[in-house]
């Protein structure tokens, strides 16, 4: 017996087919990223718009095209690139830059320039996931557009357009 083939069709900034509703068989290798190129074609640089939610937790499909501001967060997030290339820079924050409150949830930007100590940066591509340890910096810079998916919380930076990215008929 031979085994099923399947093509998988991963898609890019460039290149993408909007998503929509369609029957499956529950099989996990039909599920795929599908929204995040066509919210990444029409989002501004560096919008985190959720895509995803389950309780506090979200996805967001965020369009990386030169630098970003300098973020932090209370807890981890990860950032997962989906198309193109992003460098992520990383400084480990001086306590007086930490958020101080611990309960708060999402993202938030550094308020100044970030002052502690580097950690380095790192290239992610295609496939490539990164974390973004709690209590650091993190600045993305891409020289051409790309595309990350974030893992977070929802706070104060997360958008919402469910009246744009869903499909409704």
């Amino acid at each position: 017996m031979t085994a099923p083939k399947y093509h998988t069709k991963f898609g890019s900034l460039a290149h993408f087919e909007k998503g929509g509703v369609q029957s499956i068989t529950d099989d996990v290798k039909h599920y795929a990223f599908s929204n995040c190129f066509d919210i990444a074609s029409r989002a501004r640089p560096f919008e985190k718009i959720v895509f995803g939610q389950n309780q506090i937790y979200v996805l967001e499909t965020i369009r990386a095209e030169g630098n970003s501001p300098w973020y932090t967060c209370a807890h981890d997030e990860f950032a997962l690139c989906m198309d193109g290339e992003v460098e992520i820079h990383l400084i480990q924050l001086d306590a007086d830059q930490q958020v101080r409150d611990q309960t708060k949830n999402g993202a938030v930007l550094v308020i100044g320039e970030p002052r502690g100590q580097p950690m380095g940066w790192m290239k992610i591509r295609r496939g490539h996931q990164a974390m973004l340890p709690r209590n650091s910096a993190y600045q993305f810079r891409a020289a051409q557009p790309a595309v990350l998916i974030q893992q977070t919380c929802k706070g104060e930076l997360s958008i919402e357009r469910w009246a744009d990215i869903c499909q409704t008929a």
